[in-house]
């Protein structure tokens, strides 16, 4: 059970959740979802790894977990709530149901980038969301010549480039007006942010595609990895990603239906009927 230091009420939830969890004979141990260190130590030892927060706080529990395929079930205490399961009301009636089995794991892409200067690797990140490269903190474009799979794509003159999974389509990509792609979906979505006299359009890849960024500029650009890490990069860096060889797994309860429910939830639009 991890909770969110900057989010008070969660630590009390989640001290409630592991007493009625030993009521039934279950080992709950609690964390902080920023103490990576503590959650690595422990993640091979867990059968299931639930957050306390929001988006943010699942994001940081899929990295940690996915590499010894622990599944997560985020409990909604955050802003937004696209990856939570259920609010923290809803645990003492859900608890049953999981040690019962009732539920079905939902399986989702990641990404694998890693970041070079010259011939030096200079990092290596997995992302549940997306990978971006972007202009840094002066409003101007950068340019980033862009490959598939070793093949020239184009040269993009804009504010960033946005490499997505179906995940990630309900985040940036999104703001920036890009499709949403139902979760299941294996696909990377490039999309440029604020394209200047160039390509313009969401571009669809394959799970297998390799997309390579190349950065020209004057200036900074920065390298960001689900929103919540940034590196900078200088003129002639270029970042590759891929599809990660590991997945994030979701535990649902509700139906398979649950996604388009959400979405409309999320943005407030409502469905006909």
């Amino acid at each position: 059970l991890i909770h969110h230091p900057k989010l008070p009420a969660t630590q009390p939830v989640a001290e409630s959740m592991a007493r009625q969890l030993e009521e039934v004979g279950v080992t709950a141990w609690i964390g902080s979802t920023w103490d990576v260190e503590a959650v690595t130590a422990e993640i091979a030892s867990l059968d299931l790894l639930v957050t306390l927060g929001g988006d943010g706080s699942i994001l940081r529990a899929a990295r940690m977990a996915c590499g010894d395929d622990v599944p997560v079930l985020g409990v909604k205490m955050g802003r937004l709530g696209f990856l939570a399961e259920l609010e923290p009301e809803e645990w003492a009636s859900a608890l049953p149901r999981l040690l019962a089995g009732e539920y079905w794991l939902e399986e989702r892409l990641m990404l694998y980038a890693e970041y070079h200067r010259g011939e030096t690797c200079w990092g290596q990140y997995v992302a549940l969301n997306d990978v971006v490269v972007s202009r840094g903190s002066l409003a101007r474009m950068v340019r980033l010549e862009t490959r598939i799979d070793g093949s020239d794509l184009t040269t993009y003159a804009a504010d960033g480039l946005i490499v997505s999974t179906a995940t990630g389509s309900t985040a940036y990509a999104l703001a920036v007006g890009g499709p949403v792609l139902p979760p299941q979906l294996k696909n990377i979505l490039l999309l440029p942010i604020a394209a200047h006299l160039s390509m313009d359009r969401a571009i669809v890849l394959s799970q297998g595609a390799i997309v390579k960024v190349q950065v020209q500029t004057d200036h900074q650009a920065i390298l960001t990895v689900d929103g919540q890490f940034e590196y900078e990069l200088l003129d002639g860096d270029w970042v590759t990603v891929q599809a990660s060889r590991h997945t994030s797994r979701f535990v649902r309860l509700q139906d398979k239906a649950y996604f388009y429910r959400t979405l409309m939830d999320r943005l407030r639009w409502s469905l006909p009927g």
